[in-house]
């Protein structure tokens, strides 16, 4: 582990002083790639420096435990047990951070929000689940964007798809796709029976354009007046956009502009976004069975959490967490069942990388 952070911290310096060269700065692409990839590495040799800082005290203090004087010797001891313990925290840390890392945590994200079954209960809380992950972001300072909606008569969404922009956005929301379950009193429901209805989340990194090579050709553009809650603007001109992607049969559809070429350019990043995950899915399709763990292998058609009303608690069956205070998490307070979840992550990596 240490030759491995030794070369780490020997890199990260060369783009230090690379990062002053003057031709390197007049270049700002390359400039930017450069401070992308330092950037990456501060964390780890932070670490690593405090975790050499930290021997160097214990070399010091040790030697200390052959002085003369008790009172020294004394305080050679007590500084050692808490240098031991410090370096047990950053060996854990640097392991930790040592991880391979998922390419795209630093990506965006393009969020998709399903109703399942439950008919319009189950539109009502793909609703709320929007809105959950909305505030989520707030919250973290990232900026959501609406892509395209389809709303239901009584406030709900039969589908929404939004952009979440922000840093790490994808390594902590990447968890979420799968179904998420609802049990509640629905409020069409005169009888006071408890329902239990069903969303489909579906959390895709948003793809650059020089990622996905997507041939004109290859695309049927439809265009289409929009319906539903966008206005009486939207009826009367052929603002909506359909794409289809005839080689996979991937078809996107994006109505809430007023813009024809608005809602083209927000058809396309779903769409980029969609065959990225295609590809990232088929060219890791021989390691299925050794990525889907206790945490989950992203699956939307697998049952991930269950909101329960009655008894105001949420149960995120992978890791097999209940929390009691369902109001807050969908307010938006979801950063303990993220962080659950990522420990867990992380766990069962390092117990890949020891076996």
């Amino acid at each position: 582990m240490l030759s491995k952070l030794d070369s780490i911290e020997q890199k990260y310096e060369e783009l230090t002083q690379l990062l002053s060269d003057p031709e390197v700065i007049s270049d700002q692409s390359t400039w930017q790639r450069h401070a992308k990839t330092q950037s990456g590495m501060t964390l780890i040799v932070e670490a690593y420096r405090a975790y050499k800082s930290v021997l160097t005290g214990i070399e010091d203090a040790t030697s200390m435990l052959e002085e003369e004087d008790a009172e020294i010797r004394e305080m050679a001891r007590l500084e050692l047990s808490e240098l031991n313990s410090k370096k047990e925290e950053l060996e854990k840390e640097l392991k930790i951070l040592l991880l391979p890392k998922d390419p795209n945590d630093d990506k965006n994200v393009i969020l998709e929000v399903r109703a399942g079954t439950g008919g319009e209960e189950a539109a009502l809380f793909a609703g709320d689940l929007y809105r959950m992950y909305s505030r989520y972001a707030d919250q973290q300072g990232w900026k959501t964007e609406v892509l395209s909606a389809n709303y239901t008569d009584i406030g709900g969404f039969k589908e929404v798809s939004f952009l979440i922009e922000g840093q790490g956005a994808y390594s902590k929301l990447k968890f979420e796709s799968g179904v998420h379950r609802v049990q509640r009193v629905p409020s069409t429901e005169s009888s006071g029976r408890i329902h239990t209805s069903a969303a489909t989340v579906a959390v895709l990194p948003e793809a650059e354009e020089v990622e996905v090579d997507v041939n004109p050709n290859d695309l049927r553009i439809d265009v289409f007046c929009a319906s539903g809650a966008g206005g009486q603007h939207v009826n009367r001109t052929e603002s909506a956009v359909r794409i289809t992607h005839l080689p996979t049969g991937l078809v996107v559809s994006c109505q809430d502009e007023k813009s024809q070429h608005k809602n083209r350019d927000k058809a396309m990043r779903v769409l980029r976004a969609r065959l990225l995950e295609k590809a990232q899915e088929e060219a890791h399709g021989e390691m299925a069975s050794a990525r889907k763990s206790m945490v989950g292998s992203g699956d939307r058609s697998e049952r991930i959490r269950t909101y329960n009303f009655p008894q105001g608690r949420v149960t995120d069956h992978r890791i097999g967490l209940t929390l009691h205070r369902l109001e807050a998490i969908l307010e938006g307070d979801i950063e303990e069942i993220i962080d659950s979840l990522i420990t867990t992550e992380q766990a069962e990596k390092m117990k890949a990388m020891e076996n």
